[in-house]
């Protein structure tokens, strides 16, 4: 398996991928440790993972550089993402004795009435590779706080970023019957489908995350999937300062690229305001620098993976063929790397897939709309279910709306942002079930009700 520098194009290193009988190793390796595993008391388990937390902060820099390099990310990014990262994990930590300790619902006389939550077991978790950190530790750190054993795949696209962060867990203190990591594309995940495991838990795309729950669904096991979106923002007319409101959504739709399972994927403008936001709009990208992942003051860096530019370029062609113009980009940029030009399309509508399919890319459809209620009946005009925004100084006019749209996470004046301490999770083809907040860390635990008397 060849690891490759989206930014050059070199291959950075080459690694075997797993066979079925080392995947079966480690199967049997995890299976025969997570007893032990689950023995050690909560408290033992939770300074574990804080340490863990202190050598991500130790080595920050050196986990960053290895994350620009095989995924493109721009370095002040990478970093972000890490520093992120630890910050969840020390929100999980803090609570984990709150939401994992035993619970006692009565005690009365003679009669206790308990719940305890148990862990799952052995669990697989196939991860993403835009968000690495984040979206692993979502996962694998409330598992392994919850007693779980964690066969760990990370994407083919940030493979060595999985090797670094199992070798920290290790110098943690997680033993290796309780956290292996599954190395290889996509038939290695499909060989993890084949396992006899207590819980899977997926990152990825709908169409993946769709093929998942087929396989496993005769299992009867938790399987949890965090997906896609089409993440739509309205942008009403109540507003104070639209070139702060254009400044902020440009970021929610293009940190990272616009790779992320919530970024702003269309924008919904009210024709009052819509000449200014557009404009102020384009203005922000277009002072962003597009370059080497490593430079100083990068914004845009290459995309992940290659054939994610002949997605965005059928996006533009599709659209510019149904009557929208280019405002800016809409098109690769020549030269080594998997760049694309950050792009902006206005005169859009509902019959363009740049509206209506993920575009995981800096790509954006920008609307016009008459009244709120048009634009809640566009913002409802899709199969995804992860995030949604309104930009008005009015509250009660935001959560009319909000309240209204079929999605996991709503926000007021906000965007492409996920707190620890509330649940991420999707509807419909985002997704089923919740990472974060105290429904993230019973996730992976099984709850068994102990009735006691005398």
């Amino acid at each position: 398996m060849k690891v490759i520098n989206p930014a050059t194009e070199e291959i950075l290193v080459e690694l075997e991928e797993d066979t079925a009988e080392t995947l079966s190793a480690k199967y049997l390796l995890l299976r025969a440790g997570q007893p032990h595993w689950s023995r050690k008391t909560l408290l033992e388990r939770v300074d574990i993972i804080k340490q863990f937390m202190e050598l991500l902060e130790s080595n920050t820099a050196m986990l960053a550089a290895t994350l620009t390099a095989e995924t493109g990310k721009p370095l002040w990014q990478a970093k972000n993402e890490v520093k992120g990262a630890i910050g969840r994990i020390a929100w999980l930590a803090e609570h984990a004795v709150r939401y994992l300790s035993d619970e006692t619902m009565v005690s009365n006389g003679t009669r206790e009435e308990i719940i305890r939550y148990e862990p799952l077991g052995v669990v697989g978790n196939i991860s993403a590779w835009n968000y690495p950190y984040l979206v692993g530790v979502n996962v694998f750190v409330p598992a392994l706080l919850a007693g779980n054993a964690v066969l760990y795949k990370p994407s083919e696209y940030a493979t060595q970023t999985g090797l670094q962060i199992e070798r920290l867990l290790k110098r943690a203190g997680v033993p290796d019957g309780a956290f292996q990591v599954a190395m290889g594309a996509g038939g290695v995940g499909k060989m993890l489908l084949g396992m006899e495991l207590d819980g899977y838990f997926f990152t990825g795309s709908h169409a993946t995350g769709k093929f998942i729950y087929e396989q496993v669904a005769p299992k009867m096991v938790p399987c949890q999937l965090e997906l896609g979106g089409k993440d739509p923002i309205y942008i009403t007319d109540n507003l104070d300062d639209i070139g702060a409101v254009a400044a902020a959504t440009a970021d929610g739709a293009f940190y990272n690229n616009g790779q992320s399972c919530c970024s702003v994927e269309r924008i919904y403008v009210h024709e009052k305001v819509y000449e200014a936001y557009v404009a102020a709009f384009t203005a922000e990208i277009n002072s962003w620098k597009i370059g080497s992942p490593t430079d100083e003051g990068i914004y845009f860096g290459p995309l992940t993976r290659p054939n994610q530019i002949g997605i965005l370029e059928e996006q533009v062609a599709d659209a510019v063929t149904k009557g929208a113009k280019v405002v800016t980009g809409g098109h690769r940029l020549e030269g080594k790397g998997y760049y694309f030009a950050p792009t902006v399309l206005v005169d859009v509508d509902h019959r363009m897939a740049v509206m209506r399919e993920e575009s995981f890319g800096p790509i954006i459809g920008i609307m016009k709309v008459a009244d709120d209620n048009e634009a809640l009946t566009l913002m409802q005009d899709t199969a995804y279910g992860l995030t949604a925004g309104v930009y008005t100084q009015d509250k009660t006019r935001a959560t009319a709306i909000l309240s209204r749209l079929d999605v996991g996470s709503a926000y007021w004046n906000c965007c492409d942002r996920v707190s620890a301490a509330l649940p991420w999770s999707g509807r419909r083809h985002s997704g089923i079930g919740a990472t974060l907040s105290h429904q993230g860390l019973r996730a992976f635990t099984k709850p068994k009700a102990w009735h006691l008397n005398g």
